[in-house]
């Protein structure tokens, strides 16, 4: 993949509307085994007696642990700064969004690397996301994704 492929996998966008959830702010990588359990814990709360079937919401679940997992870790990593990560409800989907102040850093998905080196997690939610993009505001950097919650 060229680094041209890579530049479109994360376009300069503004996230849709979305109602408050959960928030976090993080210093450090050690945070994140608490922050997945919590996330864990209100996606299966929201999602009993929903009607997906258990499977289906259940993959729905790890996906969205997953995308905040990797948004996150790659902030505490590269973005430099405060970091906070925050997760979102639409009326079909969860809004991830994970900032820093790397603000002249935009998403950068590995390219022309071997994936047993790992660096792929961006094309990864890409993937998964129903939308996707990044922007900046007052300073700081904002990475999100729109995942479904059904």
């Amino acid at each position: 993949m060229t680094g041209q492929a890579a530049r479109p996998v994360w376009p300069s966008a503004t996230p849709p509307p979305a109602e408050p959830a959960l928030s976090w702010e993080l210093r450090q990588i050690a945070q994140l085994p608490r922050v997945r359990a919590e996330l864990r814990q209100h996606a299966t709360t929201q999602a009993a007696g929903r009607g997906p079937a258990e499977e289906r919401a259940d993959d729905l679940r790890d996906q969205l642990i997953l995308a905040l997992d990797e948004m996150a870790s790659n902030a505490l990593r590269h973005g430099g700064g405060q970091v906070r990560a925050a997760v979102r409800v639409t009326a079909d989907a969860y809004l991830v969004e994970v900032s820093d102040q790397a603000a002249g850093t935009p998403p950068s998905p590995a390219v022309g690397r071997d994936p047993s080196e790992g660096g792929l997690g961006l094309y990864l939610i890409a993937e998964m996301a129903t939308a996707h993009g990044w922007y900046v505001s007052a300073g700081n950097k904002y990475v999100w994704a729109l995942l479904p919650r059904a």
